[in-house]
């Protein structure tokens, strides 16, 4: 069978590229982006307001709804899950409620929540000048959504984690607020291409994820169907949710065993 195949660490690499954000950029590296004038200025403006806002270490909670399928197996599976961040910055996750069946639920699931936990603070792979060259597609405007600028993104190496595509950033705060891509370079021979979407919501001078997709087509077991709402986001957590406290909220990697 394919999974008895694919390595777990191949699906947590993966599931841990789609999680990687925009932010981080440093502003030491905006010079190294082929851009006129007008790009590198909406650049540097990003750099600061995603860097702002990773320099805050705040704690909260968001709801995640989780569907995945395996649609060659007729495989699918739903989870919810009400997710919580410390203050130190690490997460767990309670299970609200599955449907579905339990191959999805311990293959697909519960490693990209797994894949989630041990993803926080990995930046190595952020949208960067030193790992991009940023090509300005213009404004789009307001009538359907806020006010975006459209940056075509090409990696300047081929390696695993970075992707072909779009970033669009919000026109006001210069949060992102939209990537989509390819990546192009796979992190296992079992992969055989990668595509991606990722949704933010600007709340507070914060962007939030607010959706993420993914169609992974894979060698035996065929396409992989992912998709992650974020919802319900708060700024506070209890202190019986910290860690060395024992507040009933499993790890990621428990999930596959939850009712």
């Amino acid at each position: 069978m394919f999974f008895n195949h694919l390595k777990r660490v191949s699906f947590i690499a993966l599931a841990a590229l789609l999680l990687l954000p925009a932010a981080n950029v440093r502003a030491a590296d905006v010079d190294t982006m082929d851009a006129d004038g007008t790009s590198a200025d909406i650049i540097s403006k990003f750099v600061a307001a995603t860097e702002g806002q990773q320099n805050v270490g705040d704690s909260g909670s968001v709801e995640m709804d989780i569907s995945a399928s395996l649609p060659k197996l007729q495989k699918q599976g739903h989870l919810r899950a009400l997710k919580k961040i410390s203050r130190l910055g690490h997460s767990t996750y309670r299970v609200l409620s599955f449907q579905g069946d339990n191959t999805v639920k311990q293959q697909v699931i519960a490693r990209y929540l797994e894949a989630e936990q041990k993803a926080q603070g990995d930046r190595t792979m952020a949208i960067t000048p030193a790992n991009y060259k940023f090509k300005y597609e213009g404004e789009r405007d307001g009538t359907v959504c806020p006010a975006v600028y459209v940056f075509n993104l090409s990696p300047r190496k081929k390696r695993v984690g970075l992707f072909r595509g779009e970033l669009w950033i919000d026109a006001q705060t210069y949060l992102p607020v939209y990537e989509k891509g390819r990546f192009v370079k796979n992190p296992s021979i079992f992969f055989k291409r990668v595509d991606f979407e990722r949704a933010y919501t600007i709340r507070d001078g914060k962007w939030l994820p607010e959706h993420m997709t993914s169609t992974i087509n894979a060698h035996v077991v065929g396409t992989v169907e992912l998709d992650v709402y974020y919802s319900n986001f708060s700024s506070a957590v209890d202190a019986s949710d910290e860690e060395g406290s024992d507040s009933g909220v499993r790890p990621a990697i428990a999930v596959a065993a939850a009712d």
